[in-house]
């Protein structure tokens, strides 16, 4: 008897000390509300509206430090930003405050841009420029006649 109360206090307890983490999709920033009253400040920026987006972030427990929390969120956003060939700059950010007891757990908003990916807008130049190396070489061979050169030419520059 005394063994089924105490499991049954430790698992009220451990069901009070913990919540359900809560992880927003992305979402453009323009069309996702804030998950806290005031959102976050946001840096001067000329980015367009189309390559901003929010991300939220909130831990299960109090026992969760906000870096980890802010870790987690930016993962995620980078990761985001990677499958689209860019990556990310942050324009804003807000974090809750402690005490992290009865609820207020860790949370964190991020608003970033996605920027074109340097490495990958390099890599492309040069891949476009390999292939016109190669199709050059096709016709110096006579592989290819000269109005085929001036089309793979055109499709080449122009992706």
């Amino acid at each position: 008897m005394k063994l089924s109360i105490s499991i049954n206090l430790l698992l009220i307890l451990i069901s009070w000390c913990t919540g359900c983490s809560t992880a927003s999709p992305i979402l453009p920033y323009k069309n996702a509300e804030s998950h806290f009253s005031t959102p976050p400040e946001l840096i001067e920026n000329e980015y367009s509206d189309t390559d901003i987006y929010r991300i939220y972030h909130r831990a299960a427990t109090g026992f969760v430090s906000i870096n980890s929390i802010r870790q987690s969120a930016e993962s995620r956003a980078e990761e985001f930003a990677k499958r689209q060939d860019k990556t990310i700059t942050i324009l804003g950010e807000k974090t809750s405050n402690p005490p992290y007891i009865l609820g207020n757990f860790p949370r964190i908003e991020i608003v970033f841009a996605l920027i074109d990916d340097e490495k990958s807008s390099t890599e492309k130049l040069k891949s476009k420029y390999d292939d016109l190396e190669k199709l050059k070489k096709l016709l110096d061979n006579g592989v290819i006649t000269e109005e085929e050169f001036t089309k793979e030419k055109y499709k080449i520059l122009n992706n």
